[in-house]
């Protein structure tokens, strides 16, 4: 795989997150908890693997420019700010409610996951129109 591939892969891992969240969320609906906790489980690992992956990519490449100008250029950045910021928000977030579910703290674990699966939804869907904007959009 070589270093162009990176971002499509990258946003292949976010969509891949955003599918198990949703499939967690909609188990746990359907009080099918051992499949809530491998789909919740499984987007938390392709999430560390998505950030591994995005900071090797960056690490290697530096950071790349938006070239769209007007409009665009403005929505882009409206929504890499807003994606940037709940990104680094979510990474605790994900932690603290997978803590409280593993020990048990089932009450605590909902009222917190109730937040925390809408935002890293919208990281992952986010990430994805941040990838589509820079490397796809003309």
């Amino acid at each position: 795989m070589g270093l162009e591939d990176w971002p499509v892969l990258n946003a292949s891992l976010n969509a891949a997150s955003a599918v198990f969240v949703l499939t967690g969320l909609a188990a746990v609906k359907r009080k099918q908890i051992a499949v809530h906790r491998f789909c919740m489980a499984t987007a938390c690992v392709i999430t560390a693997a998505f950030f591994i992956s995005y900071l090797s990519y960056h690490a290697r490449v530096g950071s790349v420019p938006f070239l769209g100008v007007g409009p665009i250029r403005t929505a882009y950045f409206t929504i890499l700010i807003s994606h940037t910021a709940l990104a680094i928000t979510i990474v605790p977030l994900i932690i603290r409610t997978v803590y409280l579910a593993w020990h048990n703290r089932l009450e605590a674990h909902k009222r917190l996951a109730r937040w925390t699966a809408p935002l890293w939804l919208y990281v992952s869907s986010t990430g994805i129109v941040v990838f589509w904007m820079l490397y796809r959009l003309d």
